[in-house]
């Protein structure tokens, strides 16, 4: 004779209470993170050099550093995004520096519109591994820019190549670090531009 089914216990409330405490605060830390995410992210990559980012170094960090004796090729590359009415060029593109040794290489802007055009610089190293050996002391990409009608800037950037990258694995073969700049434009006559509408 076939046996009933009992019937189905309904939870006690204070496993429910449990579990709503959990998801509450698992919700919460998710959204803690999601916060956090940003300079986290960057601080990895500043340590890392994961994506080509590089690392920002005090003038009385570089005053520690010495000179290795040997040397490595440079390269500078300049863009802006599409539609900022910039022109935007390394005075230089190419130099060979010691490594160890702060050096400065000279970027050039002009803003070719009637307005006031704000802004700011992204940037990267290649090869990407390379990034956390390369030491940014002094750059126009930590502060925006702004350039009126017309006007044009000499921008410097002070760095230098720690002598660690000559002790890396990753690095033994690179003989040459590219530094890439891309400017992107952030307000027009001191008004914050609306991302969602294309040109300027």
């Amino acid at each position: 004779m076939p046996v009933a089914d009992a019937p189905a216990r309904a939870p006690a409330p204070k496993a429910n209470r449990k579990v709503a405490l959990l998801a509450l605060g698992g919700a919460l830390a998710m959204l803690g993170m999601g916060f956090a995410a940003v300079p986290l992210y960057r601080i990895f990559c500043q340590a890392t050099g994961f994506g080509g980012t590089t690392a920002r170094a005090t003038e009385q960090q570089a005053a520690t550093v010495r000179d290795s004796g040997r040397t490595i090729a440079m390269r500078f590359d300049a863009n802006v995004e599409r539609g900022m009415p910039w022109q935007f060029k390394p005075l230089q593109n190419t130099d060979t520096v010691s490594i160890g040794v702060r050096d400065m290489a000279l970027f050039w802007a002009r803003n070719t519109s009637s307005h006031s055009i704000t802004g700011t610089a992204s940037f990267n190293v290649e090869p990407e591994q390379a990034g956390r050996f390369f030491n940014k002391i002094q750059c126009f990409c930590f502060t925006e820019q702004t350039l009126k009608p017309g006007e044009e800037v000499r921008m410097p950037v002070i760095y230098y190549v720690d002598p660690a990258i000559l002790q890396d694995p990753d690095n033994k073969d690179v003989q040459e670090i590219t530094l890439s700049y891309t400017f992107h434009v952030t307000a027009i006559d001191g008004k914050t531009l609306d991302r969602s509408k294309a040109g300027v």
